[in-house]
């Protein structure tokens, strides 16, 4: 059902009142017996025409009001022409939240390359357009607030690093899990200009929650994507349901929390979607069961060292792996980075994860001198569970390895055996600055003689999955975002019924 708009409610009341105004001031003159004098009634006559042309003004200038102050609006700070970067502001009259507070990583690497040459200041970020110009919702700058709440759809650096720079008396709403894993990444990463979540607001939300933002009702419901608790967001405005999906895709682990979401959105009969469209070229077809499959036949074939590379915050890969070396009698050894991460996500009691107590699984400890804080509670709490590259070398046929780009080092110690292999299991490089680094990746391997096999699945949806789930929310409007092929997605949905908005960075739309 679509939802009543208050600018109905509104009109109607001022005809009632316009009418009744009318009806009672003859009402008055009748029973004072003024309408049986002529000259009164002249003169009666003649007010009433001014009397009812300011009832007349009352009710357009109220009216007038009305629209004005509930017109409803998007406008596109990031997420335009770029994978990522996600930022837009959406008012209902004087109402106004942002979808998501993302970095920029592709305008951000043409000015910068950290740790070398980083932003020393919120002012050069502003000065390059990296970070968008705007009054009121920075802390660096003094003026009122101009935004009531902040929504993040996920806890990917592209949807949540910029919250850094928001003042903090702005509310910020998430997942219950993506606020945990914005914590831990504050404990994990370095404080920096970038990313500091220090102070901030924070109000988690899980799934059938209505969250209320003065005259705007939200309501998040998750979705699958590669890291958990991502939601997708239906935004009850006085224009009717707007609907955001964040990243979202519907061959993961979770598929049926995404067949949820379109079935939701669908019922809210939606005048606008704003949607993710990253996947448009170069798509491969498969799903997460299908990577664990692929895991296991090559982790069974393996005689040495199984060396693998995925993020971290990826759980279902994670489970995907801890399975594969289970089913192979191996431990999986993580990280101290991700060993911190599954820690704290271990109290999600809706999350299944390996714990890092559980049998199967080891915490690898690098050498280096200098531990942080988080990093000596990981090790104490756990010091049965750790080894180092010492112990990884004497047990190479036992052992999954994580290791990252950072970590190769670390090969010089262990010195992987013959028969040992390494897997890749994220995005291929699709920058020239991805590509130098899978270069140096390459040059590693070879030193070594490590063949790299590629089992990876997309946490974006494909395309013809994108419009199948369009066709069935059947919004007034798309909007695409998160993508460098706006106008491939238009040409590919044009025979959609909804109309393709394709946006351009700081540019208000009217719904």
């Amino acid at each position: 059902m679509r939802r009543h708009l208050p600018g109905q409610d509104l009109l109607r009341m001022l005809r009632k009142l316009l009418l009744r105004g009318i009806w009672g001031l003859v009402e008055v003159w009748r029973l004072l017996g003024l309408l049986e004098n002529p000259n009164t009634r002249k003169f009666l006559v003649c007010l009433s025409f001014p009397t009812l042309f300011w009832l007349f003004q009352t009710f357009v200038k109220g009216l007038d009001r009305e629209m004005v102050r509930k017109e409803t609006t998007l406008t596109f700070y990031g997420g335009v022409n770029e994978i990522g970067g996600n930022k837009i502001l959406l008012k209902d009259g004087d109402t106004a939240v942002f979808l998501d507070f993302g970095m920029s990583f592709a305008l951000r690497k043409q000015y910068y390359s950290p740790p070398l040459l980083s932003p020393k200041s919120e002012k050069s970020l502003q000065e390059l357009g990296i970070l968008p110009k705007l009054e009121g919702v920075y802390r660096f700058d003094d003026k009122p607030l101009a935004v009531d709440a902040i929504f993040i759809s996920h806890g990917h650096m592209d949807h949540s690093a910029y919250l850094s720079f928001v003042k903090r008396e702005i509310p910020v709403y998430c997942g219950e899990t993506t606020k945990i894993i914005l914590q831990a990444f504050g404990e994990i990463r370095k404080a920096d200009l970038e990313f500091n979540v220090e102070g901030i607001d924070f109000h988690a939300f899980r799934t059938g929650d209505a969250v209320k933002v003065d005259g705007l009702e939200i309501e998040p419901v998750h979705v699958d994507h590669s890291l958990p608790g991502a939601y997708g967001f239906i935004i009850h405005t006085s224009r009717g349901a707007v609907v955001y999906t964040g990243d979202f895709r519907d061959h993961g682990a979770k598929d049926e929390m995404t067949r949820e979401f379109v079935e939701r959105a669908r019922a809210a009969e939606p005048v606008a979607v704003v949607c993710e469209a990253t996947n448009m070229t170069n798509v491969s077809v498969s799903s997460e069961r299908e990577v664990e499959a692929k895991l296991n036949h090559v982790v069974s074939q393996t005689e040495g060292l199984v060396l693998a590379e995925f993020a971290y915050t990826d759980v279902d890969r994670l489970n995907s792996f801890y399975r594969t070396a289970l089913k192979n009698n191996r431990y999986l050894a993580v990280s101290l980075r991700q060993a911190y991460l599954m820690e704290a996500l271990s109290g999600d009691r809706k999350l299944r994860i390996p714990k890092l107590g559980d049998e199967g699984v080891l915490i690898f400890r690098k050498s280096k001198e200098r531990l942080y804080a988080w990093e000596k509670w990981i090790l104490e709490r756990y010091q049965d569970k750790v080894v180092d590259a010492e112990q990884v070398s004497k047990r190479q046929q036992n052992i999954i390895l994580t290791m990252s780009l950072y970590d190769l080092e670390q090969l010089v110690e262990i010195q992987p055996k013959p028969g040992s292999c390494y897997v890749f299991s994220s995005s291929e490089p699709f920058n020239e600055e991805m590509e130098i680094d899978f270069e140096r990746l390459v040059n590693w391997l070879r030193h070594y003689g490590l063949p790299q096999y590629h089992v990876h699945v997309s946490g974006h949806i494909t395309p013809l999955r994108l419009k199948a789930c369009l066709k069935e929310i059947g919004a007034k409007k798309i909007f695409p975002v998160h993508t460098e092929n706006a106008e491939l997605f238009a040409k590919f949905m044009r025979d959609l019924k909804s109309q393709v908005e394709i946006t351009e960075k700081g540019r208000e739309y009217s719904l």
